[in-house]
């Protein structure tokens, strides 16, 4: 190679590697904006709870305040916000147990067994997932009434048995994750088909499960509609409704309810950072193929 040529090549690898760093640069610069804003609400709230109704209502603020305790003492006046707490994880525990367990059991018999109009009655579950649900909150109502379950939790727990996104979400899992060949080695060694499903087929999907399962119980313990119509006891309220409660008719205590609403978000925030690792493990797989 002549002495030229060389320097055209190094001068080539140059403006690569440069270009290379400053397009990671870029990125990196995006990434870090991208985190800021989805940040941003959470920082809000928590600084928020630290100051009085005057400031959040007339400044912008930045820093916190000295008014955490104060504000929570005026929100335990208000409402009893750790039964609020108590009666949400009641309710989304249940409902989310609930809804992981049946959908994967769902999707699992849609993946792996053939029977008739198998198609159709898997397209009318995905069909009611373009209905919206307060479309059907009057007859819903009416049905527990007739069943006598108004003013209690069932109404709340129950409906996760049949969740028409779980379904879908987890059947096209089972379709990749578990092979019919597994399971055909399993049933040729005498493992009954719920057995085969707790022992192998779970497994397999944890991940997803895990991932399907933060939606479930954010979804479950934003729930705001439904327990207010349900329940009429206001000690029996999930705490969204009850932190709403704080709202006066012609006042509202910002302060505390901002705090009410950091104590709801801790929760959610825990389920995520315990299952992460799960969700990242999930994407990566989804991201191979054979």
């Amino acid at each position: 190679m002549s002495i030229p040529q060389t320097a055209r090549y190094k001068d080539l690898n140059k403006r690569y590697k440069l270009r290379r760093s400053l397009g990671r640069t870029i990125i990196y610069v995006l990434l870090i904006i991208l985190a800021a804003i989805c940040i941003l609400p959470f920082y809000s709230m928590l600084i928020s709870s630290t100051h009085t109704n005057q400031d959040i209502s007339t400044k912008l603020l930045l820093w916190p305040g000295n008014q955490f305790v104060n504000n929570y003492e005026r929100l335990m006046g208000t409402i009893n916000v750790w039964r609020g707490f108590l009666n949400s994880l009641i309710i989304t525990v249940s409902s989310t147990v609930l809804t992981l367990y049946f959908s994967a059991l769902t999707a699992y018999g849609f993946s792996k067994y053939d029977f008739k109009y198998k198609n159709l009655f898997f397209a009318l579950i995905l069909g009611t997932m373009m209905i919206p649900g307060e479309l059907g909150i009057i007859g819903f109502f009416q049905q527990m009434n007739s069943f006598h379950m108004l003013n209690t939790y069932w109404p709340l727990i129950l409906p996760g048995i049949a969740n028409a996104f779980g379904t879908f979400f987890l059947k096209q899992i089972c379709d990749t994750a578990v092979s019919h060949e597994i399971l055909e080695s399993a049933r040729m060694d005498g493992c009954g088909e719920l057995k085969a499903f707790h022992r192998l087929v779970l497994p397999m999907m944890l991940p997803s499960i895990a991932t399907f399962g933060i939606f479930a119980f954010i979804g479950t313990w934003n729930s705001f509609l439904t327990p207010m119509i349900i329940l009429f006891n206001n000690n029996m309220q999930p705490l969204p409704v009850m932190v709403a409660m704080t709202r006066g008719q012609f006042s509202t205590d910002y302060g505390a309810q901002y705090v009410g609403i950091l104590i709801s978000v801790i929760p959610i925030m825990v389920l995520f950072a315990a299952l992460s690792k799960k969700i990242m493990n999930n994407i990566s797989a989804g991201a191979l193929k054979e």
